[in-house]
C-alpha cells in the first residue's frame, strides 16, 4: 500500500488554493477511552479540522505541557496500546476520509520495531508521522521504512534553530514542516508572537514543503493571525481542554466539534483586494 502522504499533501495544497491556512487537530488515542477518543477525532474533523493529529500516549512526554499531559495519563492508566493508536487511524481515516498522522515520541516506535510500525500504520491508513525527538541524523532507518509505506515523516523546527540546521531539517522531511511557535511545551498562551512568523519565513527559505505552526494556538483570533503567515494552524491543548472540562463524553464531543467550526472560520483568509 502506497499509504496517503499524497492525500495529505492534496489536502494542505487544497487549503492554499482556496487562499486559507489548513486547520490540523490534535488528540491524544485513548482520550477519555480509545472508544471516546475515536469519537473525539471523528467530531473535530466531522467539525472543520482538515487534517487530524493522533497522539500516541507516552509516560515521558517531553513536549507536552500539563494538559495532554493529563490527557496521556488518563489514557495510559485505561491500557492504552499500540493496537489501539492503529485503530484510532484507521476508524478515524475510513469514516472521515480526511488525512490521519500519529504523532510520537521515538521511544515507543524503537521499541515495537520500525517496520512493523510503518506497515500497521499504512495499512490502516495513516499519512505519516510527527516524530518531535527523532533527530534528522539519527533518522534514516525510520525515514527509509516511512518511504517504503508512502508515509510522510514530519519534522519538528523551532526559532532556535539555526537557519543551516532548519536547511537539514526539511530537507529529510516530508509531507510538511511543523513549526514550534515558540520555546517551550504544548499549551494554550496569550499570545503567538513574532517568534512564529519569523521561524515560518526562515523555514520557508529552506524548502517548498508547507509549513504549519503549533504550540500555543488556542482559539479563533489567534487561528486567524498564525494563517495570515504559515500553511497550517496546529491546535492541540484547546481540544483536549474542552473534553477534561466537559460534564460528559457526549458534552466533550459537542465541545470539540464546535471547537472545530470556530478554529476553521478563524484560519479563513481573505484573498488579497478581495
Amino acid at each position: 500500500m502506497s499509504g496517503n502522504i499524497q492525500l495529505l499533501t492534496e489536502t494542505l495544497a487544497a487549503a492554499k488554493a482556496q487562499d486559507r491556512s489548513a486547520l490540523i487537530a490534535y488528540l491524544p488515542a485513548g482520550f477519555p477511552t480509545v472508544d471516546g477518543g475515536i469519537a473525539a477525532v471523528k467530531a473535530v474533523l466531522d467539525g472543520g479540522a482538515d487534517v487530524v493529529e493522533v497522539g500516541l500516549p507516552h509516560s515521558d512526554p517531553v513536549l507536552d505541557g500539563p494538559v495532554i499531559q493529563t490527557a496521556d495519563d488518563i489514557a495510559l492508566r485505561g491500557g492504552v496500546r499500540i493496537a489501539d493508536v492503529m485503530r484510532t487511524v484507521r476508524e478515524a481515516f475510513a469514516a472521515t476520509g480526511k488525512p490521519v498522522l500519529v504523532m510520537t515520541y521515538w521511544n515507543p516506535i524503537d521499541r515495537y520495531g520500525v517496520e512493523r510500525f510503518t506497515a500497521e500504520l499504512a495499512e490502516a491508513g495513516g499519512a505519516g508521522c510527527i516524530l518531535p525527538d527523532l533527530p534528522v541524523q539519527e533518522s534514516a532507518l525510520w525515514r527509509e521504512h516511512a518511504e517504503k509505506h508512502g508515509l510522510a515523516t514530519v519534522f519538528v523546527v523551532a526559532p532556535s534553530s539555526r537557519d543551516a540546521r532548519l536547511a537539514e531539517i526539511t530537507a529529510a522531511g516530508s509531507g510538511f514542516v511543523y513549526a514550534a511557535s515558540l520555546m517551550g511545551v504544548t499549551g494554550t498562551r496569550e499570545s503567538v508572537g513574532e517568534q512564529a512568523a519569523d521561524l515560518v519565513r526562515r523555514t520557508r527559505a529552506t524548502t517548498d514543503l508547507p509549513v504549519c505552526v503549533g504550540l500555543g494556538v488556542s482559539n479563533a483570533a489567534q487561528a486567524a493571525e498564525v494563517a495570515t503567515f504559515a500553511d497550517g494552524v496546529i491546535v492541540g491543548s484547546a481540544f483536549v481542554k474542552r473534553i477534561l472540562d466537559a460534564p460528559d463524553e457526549a458534552a466533550g464531543l459537542a465541545a470539540v466539534r464546535e471547537l472545530a467550526g470556530e478554529l476553521a472560520r478563524g484560519v479563513q483568509r481573505s484573498r488579497p483586494g478581495a
